[in-house]
């Protein structure tokens, strides 16, 4: 199935945890129709305007979820969050031309590293209910991980 031209619900759902613990890690309704609006306002259009994007992160199923340890809360659990990164572009750059060009609920550069182009990831999301336009940048502090408020390249 595909939740875009250039994206499978394959490449959204691909866990490694998944295939090792036999977790079955599709989403159905609500969860499919989140993904496929993700799909259609944010990575999309990423894809389109960087080429190709790869998704680290995607769908996680409350059991794929718990095996990793994930928040309860997350929106990978929902089908509204990606983790993507475009190789060969720096992230922070991703992230901003995110924040610029197209409506989403949160962006969070995580663990980026200034000077390091393809250091860390950027996780989006899109909630069709209701966007916060959240904007975060994930670090590592005394062995914690901690949220900025902005993006910080």
């Amino acid at each position: 199935m595909k939740l875009s031209k250039n994206f499978s619900l394959a490449e959204f759902t691909k866990s490694q945890t998944a295939l090792r613990m036999d977790i079955d890690n599709t989403p159905q309704g609500e969860h499919l129709e989140n993904a496929i609006e993700l799909f259609e306002y944010v990575v999309q259009p990423i894809r389109d305007n960087f080429g190709p994007t790869v998704i680290n992160s995607g769908y996680r199923s409350p059991e794929l979820n718990n095996a990793v340890g994930g928040s309860s809360r997350s929106q990978h659990c929902r089908g509204q969050a990606a983790d993507i990164e475009c190789p060969g572009v720096p992230n922070a750059e991703v992230a901003n031309w995110i924040v610029d060009n197209v409506p989403f609920d949160q962006v969070i550069l995580e663990f980026y590293t200034p000077g390091i182009p393809d250091s860390g990831w950027v996780h989006v999301s899109y909630n069709a209910e209701g966007n916060r336009e959240n904007v975060l940048t994930a670090l590592k502090e005394g062995g914690k991980t901690v949220y900025r408020n902005g993006l910080i390249s």
